[in-house]
């Protein structure tokens, strides 16, 4: 039977570091996906990842389980990629590059796909990658957590320590302009299948 995140916890604040590495283990992953959605660079997401852990090792002291562990994890990881978007902002320089799939998303299709579908796919991609650098740093992390890591918007609020209101708020902004930004890219494909 797997150990939950609270035993974990309880074996790493009593010195048990191999709990701890279980909890990495655990949602590291997930940790990289955020930070690669926030920052948009395979190294920025890393640095997500390798800060988080370090952070969350260094404060477990200071975790209550009034929130999942998972929440908690995701709290320190957006907190950390806002801190380097913000240091990123300051020096100008923003990263142009396109994302380029190493997070679990949005995989082309099949090998049997037409050329057709493949080209789509690829736009699809980028278009979606362009649009979430449009969006705030705070819409990108409640959008990220709610549709590509499933969080509640409780969780959201407390990752992004807002209220409710405020993360139900921002995935809604976040939907709304990734609509408004893919728009002419779905409706591009539409014609073409007319």
């Amino acid at each position: 039977m797997e150990a939950s995140d609270q035993d974990l916890v309880a074996r790493v604040q009593d010195g048990d570091r191999d709990a701890f590495r279980v909890l990495v283990d655990r949602y590291s992953r997930s940790v990289f996906r955020l930070g690669y959605r926030m920052t948009a660079t395979e190294q920025d997401a890393e640095d997500v990842v390798q800060e988080t852990f370090l952070r969350a090792y260094k404060q477990l002291h200071r975790y209550e389980s009034r929130s999942s562990f998972g929440t908690w994890i995701y709290r320190i990881a957006a907190n950390y990629a806002l801190d380097l978007l913000r240091a990123r902002e300051r020096r100008q320089e923003m990263a142009l590059e396109p994302m380029n799939g190493s997070g679990e998303r949005f995989d082309p299709p099949a090998e049997t796909a037409s050329p057709e579908g493949l080209a789509y796919a690829v736009q699809l991609r980028t278009g979606l990658d362009h649009a979430m650098r449009e969006l705030s740093p705070q819409e990108r992390v409640a959008f990220s957590l709610r549709h590509f890591e499933g969080c509640s918007i409780e969780q959201i609020a407390t990752a992004l320590e807002v209220s409710e209101t405020a993360a139900k708020n921002s995935v809604f902004r976040a939907v709304q302009k990734l609509r408004r930004s893919l728009e002419p890219l779905v409706a591009a494909a539409r014609g073409g299948v007319a």
